[in-house]
């Protein structure tokens, strides 16, 4: 069974993840609304800590034999500053590599976005894998191969001390987004008339029948091109809603957010959280 760290844990993605192949004994975040969502569906609260600032001893004193983490992903996305290590937002990877020189874990599991691969992060992270006689996969993946109509390719590093193997895509039929939908529309996220017109050019739009959503972004809330897809339907156009992008996130059912959380917050936490499924498949490599 593992037993693991959950590190920028979010609003729990990991630990969704991680199923009945172990359990999580310590998660670490610092965004409140994280921690308080994380609280909500999970029993345990996170601990509020700045990463960069936890000592060696603290981290080991967990017992954990695996680290599970999704660093800020803006030092090394597409539409980030391509910053890498240079970037403020990975000093507490940073900070992870140096305590790495010296605690070893059992098995490592990262996830990021495409760039994180040519990244000066993946180099330096690559280095203390093989300074250690760690086994590492690099793996690629999409929710659309699993059964989800959402477009989210994202990277893995899989690291173990035992041999690693890639194991296949289940290569799932997708299923329509209509299958995702809430049983009542929250008009509210409908946009005004106003708003349609002008975005109308650069906004995704697809419809309840359809096979595919764009990547949806913590800026989903505020953004309207490049942020996400966009629901048409006989009335309008509309925002999905945070419990259905939720769903095409593989969350489970009863996934909740705290009641006094906006609406742009729960958008940025499932914009910074993980496709579930795509993520358990990662595991499986363990």
């Amino acid at each position: 069974m593992i037993r693991a760290l959950e590190l920028f844990s979010g609003l729990g993605g990991w630990r969704c993840a991680l199923g009945d192949r172990g359990r999580v004994v310590a998660a670490y975040d610092v965004s409140e609304a994280a921690n308080a969502t994380y609280a909500l569906n999970h029993g345990d609260v996170p601990k509020a800590r700045e990463l960069a600032t936890v000592p060696q001893a603290e981290l080991e004193a967990h017992a954990a034999d695996s680290w599970l983490l999704s660093p800020p992903c803006q030092p090394f996305c597409r539409m980030g500053n391509h910053l890498g290590l240079e970037d403020r937002r990975s000093l507490a990877f940073l900070h992870l590599m140096e305590i790495f020189r010296q605690t070893l874990p059992e098995h490592l599991v990262l996830e990021n976005v495409a760039g994180f691969l040519d990244s000066d992060a993946h180099a330096l992270l690559s280095d203390r894998l093989r300074a250690h006689g760690m086994h590492q996969l690099d793996l690629q993946a999409c929710p659309s191969h699993f059964g989800l109509p959402n477009q989210r390719p994202r990277v893995f590093i899989v690291a173990s001390r035992k041999p690693l193997k890639a194991l296949p895509q289940p290569q799932l039929p997708t299923r329509p987004i209509s299958d995702f939908l809430d049983a009542v529309e929250d008009e509210g996220l409908y946009l005004r008339a106003s708003k349609d017109a002008r975005h109308h050019q650069g906004l995704d739009l697809v419809e309840a029948g359809d096979l595919r959503s764009a990547c949806f972004i913590g800026g989903y809330g505020r953004r309207f091109v490049g942020s996400g897809s966009f629901l048409k339907t006989e009335r309008g156009v509309r925002r999905f809603s945070p419990s259905e992008v939720a769903r095409l996130l593989g969350l489970p059912e009863g996934f909740r957010f705290p009641e006094a959380l906006s609406l742009e917050a729960r958008y940025r936490l499932l914009g910074n959280s993980l496709s579930i499924p795509v993520a358990a498949w990662a595991l499986d490599h363990l």
